[in-house]
């Protein structure tokens, strides 16, 4: 499992040009579900997300997580994140999961977070969207629960 996580002054998401999505200061989270992925990797992407010390403290320094203060977390699928273009111009997603597999760990992403008592919003799995945010920062995390990178 992959995500891009972007802390955000405000994001949002439209699908069919209608905004089915928005929060304020948070972090939005690009999420791509890989072919053999299962609770472990979910369980990993969902410990990194929530604890990322990349918010300030009373200091100025980047010390403080999502649930230390209560920001809201939109969650956008992205099975582009397993895009692989090493060879040639075209990427091949062999490696993204199939839209019956992937939805549910998408889901079961979302609902943990819930769990936790963070505010979700969140994309339409499958769906063409468009998405726009306010960068914070800018403060852009990779992260990757198989630790490719």
């Amino acid at each position: 499992m992959r995500a891009v996580v972007q802390r955000v002054k405000s994001s949002s998401v439209s699908v069919d040009g209608k905004i089915i999505s928005k929060i304020g200061k948070g972090l939005m989270v690009l999420l791509g579900v890989e072919v053999n992925d299962d609770e472990k990797d979910l369980d990993y992407i969902l410990k990194k997300v929530t604890k990322l010390r990349i918010f300030d403290d009373e200091e100025g320094i980047m010390n403080k997580s999502i649930l230390d203060y209560g920001f809201e977390i939109l969650v956008v699928s992205q099975f582009t994140l397993y895009g692989d273009a090493r060879k040639g111009n075209r990427p091949s997603y062999v490696r993204s999961a199939k839209f019956d597999d992937g939805i549910v760990l998408y889901e079961k992403f979302i609902d943990e977070l819930e769990k936790l008592n963070i505010k979700v919003s969140h994309g339409e799995y499958g769906a063409d969207m468009d998405v726009e945010l306010i960068n914070d920062g800018p403060v852009t995390i990779l992260l990757d629960s198989s630790k490719e990178f």
